[in-house]
Formats: C-alpha cells, structure tokens, sequence
C-alpha cells in the first residue's frame, strides 16, 4: 500500500503528515508514505485544494484535514 500526501508544506500539510504517519505506526502496517509537493502531480490526480491525501492512486480526500481515525478506516477498508 501506499499512501501520498498532497500539499506544498503549509501547517495543514503538516498535520496531515502527521496524522498519516500516527494512523501507521498505530496499525503496525508496512505501509509507504509519501509527501507530494510537485504542483503538476498534484494536479495530476485532479485535486485543485491541499491537502489532500491519495491511497493506491485514489483520492480520498482534498481540502480537509481527515482525522487518524478516519485514515485508519481508509486504511483497513
């Protein structure tokens, strides 16, 4: 699995990473993260407002500072 972080590194990103990465390490999972801030791959996958936050090439979110709960979710599907 892997998850990218979409953001050009404002305080929103930011925590985003960091929710990301605590929803990770709770889970115990081997998962790749990966912070995005090229523009163009940004708006590669159609996302017009950071963060967002993409899992195996979707979109789950943009715009919104998603919770570790809710990153779980996505995770575990």
């Amino acid at each position: 699995m892997k998850i990218e972080i979409l953001g050009t590194g404002c305080a929103k990103c930011k925590k985003v990473t960091d929710n990301v990465k605590r929803a990770v390490d709770e889970l115990g999972l081997d998962i790749q993260v990966e912070k995005v801030e090229d523009i163009n791959r940004i708006l590669d996958y159609g996302v017009m407002m950071t963060p967002g936050v993409v899992i195996d090439g979707e979109v789950k979110v943009a715009g919104k500072i998603p919770d570790v709960k809710q990153i779980k979710q996505w995770i575990t599907g």
